[in-house]
């Protein structure tokens, strides 16, 4: 297999790298990391909606909530998103900002009264797409590490006379460019039933897409202390496009009036991937483009990911019709985390069983009414999968919420969510040379439509 080797270290890891782009291993740990999307309400309490139900997005994370409805509902999604990224590398910080705005949510569901069972009070049906995961950004790293990526004049230095060696080893500058976009979605189907008005229980079962896609562009310039400079240009091109699936079970248990208890198990996603590489470097040499740069032909490889499950446990307190507060509590076991065929990625399995810890995650929200308006917040952590990270790795987020009830049928609903981390890239192969560090924070506002038919 014509693969190419792991390289690039998205959070706080050692794995190693030969390029500027997204390893196996690294995109592995990408298309299995969600972010806090959904209905503004559920965004503005921080996703915790286990144990509650009641809201499109909260199906997705516990199915059984389906049956908490009492009617049908309507509602779709808009989110903007402004993202500051600041990145630095051996003492030069560089300021970064991105945005984009996107629709993110459509979702529906109707229920139906039990007919012939006494105990089972009612049946309930949804389907929902929400966005997982966005990868639209773009920043800049810019400094000097002292240690140069091409020592090699690759015009003489690999030749059979070591007379003409030039070796560029006093760097004078180092320049690396990040740009991504795309999007990691998916279609939800669930069924629930309500059984003796005690026990909610349901099944979900989702299809995922995936459509990624990175630019990076590294140049270096240097000279060998006797007058000869050289500056190199290499960029890469990588494309990848997935399809997968997964299933979801639920239940949620009313054991007192107020308390809901819940837990579920989202089964790991089983993804077929399909990629395409491609990278162009060339070298300018005292001024003078080498005429023969090195363009090899693109590389298309197919290949499966297995992410891992994920288990929540909830717990929520209805105060009546006043307001509640909800805890969820998510471990995700990203030790279990594969690429297939095994036989093609022994090392990168290896690096994801060894380099990866298992995670315990944390939200919180909480919810109060008044006449015809609803104040939300919430707050969360998730821990970074990477086992050698400290918490600055971790994302931590808060986010306020207010929804509109203008009649028993309509509503709007907005959310403003705030989270921030660190990540380090490691864009030079190079031995001793440092990772670049990112500082990120994201803001979103979104905003909800809902129809209650």
């Amino acid at each position: 297999m014509n693969q190419k080797i792991p390289l690039v270290i998205l959070y706080l890891c050692s794995f190693a790298m030969s390029s500027q782009s997204l390893s196996y291993v690294d995109q592995a740990v990408l298309f299995s990391t969600e972010s806090n999307f959904g209905t503004a309400r559920a965004v503005g309490m921080s996703g915790a909606f286990g144990a509650l139900g009641n809201d499109m997005s909260a199906v997705d994370i516990n199915p059984a909530g389906l049956a908490v409805y009492n009617k049908g509902e309507f509602s779709t999604t808009f989110t903007y998103r402004d993202t500051d990224i600041n990145s630095s590398f051996y003492g030069n910080t560089i300021p970064n900002n991105d945005d984009s705005f996107r629709f993110s949510q459509i979702g529906g569901l109707n229920t139906w009264d039990s007919f012939g069972n006494p105990d089972i009070y009612k049946f309930a049906f949804g389907f929902n797409y929400s966005v997982v995961n966005h990868y639209n950004n773009n920043y800049v790293v810019q400094g000097n590490s002292g240690i140069p990526e091409y020592p090699d004049d690759p015009d003489f230095n690999f030749d059979d006379d070591p007379d003409n060696d030039i070796n560029y080893l006093n760097v004078d500058d180092q320049y690396f460019y990040n740009y991504t976009s795309g999007i990691n979605d998916k279609f939800n189907f669930s069924f629930a039933t309500l059984y003796k008005e005690i026990v909610y229980m349901g099944a979900s079962m989702a299809f995922h897409h995936i459509d990624f896609y990175q630019n990076t562009i590294f140049e270096e310039s240097s000279n060998d202390g006797e007058g000869n400079t050289m500056d190199v240009r290499n960029v890469e091109y990588l494309s990848t496009y997935a399809s997968g699936f997964n299933f979801g079970l639920g239940i949620i248990v009313t054991p007192t009036k107020g308390l809901r208890l819940g837990a579920s198990y989202q089964s790991p996603i089983w993804y077929n991937l399909s990629e395409r590489f491609e990278q162009r470097r060339s070298y300018v040499f005292n001024g003078e483009l080498d005429p023969d740069p090195e363009y090899p032909l693109p590389n298309y490889y197919d290949y499966q990911l297995k992410t891992p499950g994920k288990f929540t446990g909830s717990v929520a307190y209805v105060f009546g019709k006043s307001g509640l507060i909800s805890f969820d509590y998510i471990y995700q076991g990203y030790k279990n985390t594969k690429l297939k065929p095994s036989s093609n990625f022994i090392d990168e399995n290896l690096d994801l069983n060894t380099g990866l810890k298992n995670t315990n995650s944390f939200k919180i929200g909480t919810e109060w009414k008044y006449n015809i308006l609803s104040f939300r917040g919430g707050y969360r952590i998730i821990q970074s999968p990477y086992k050698s990270s400290s918490s600055e790795y971790d994302v931590k987020g808060y986010s306020l919420g207010l929804g509109v009830k203008f009649s028993k049928r309509f509503g709007l609903d907005f959310a403003y969510d705030n989270s921030a981390y660190s990540e380090q890239y490691r864009f030079m192969t190079a031995d001793g040379v440092n990772p670049a560090n990112l500082d990120i924070t994201n803001n979103r506002f979104t905003s909800s439509i809902v129809v209650s038919f």
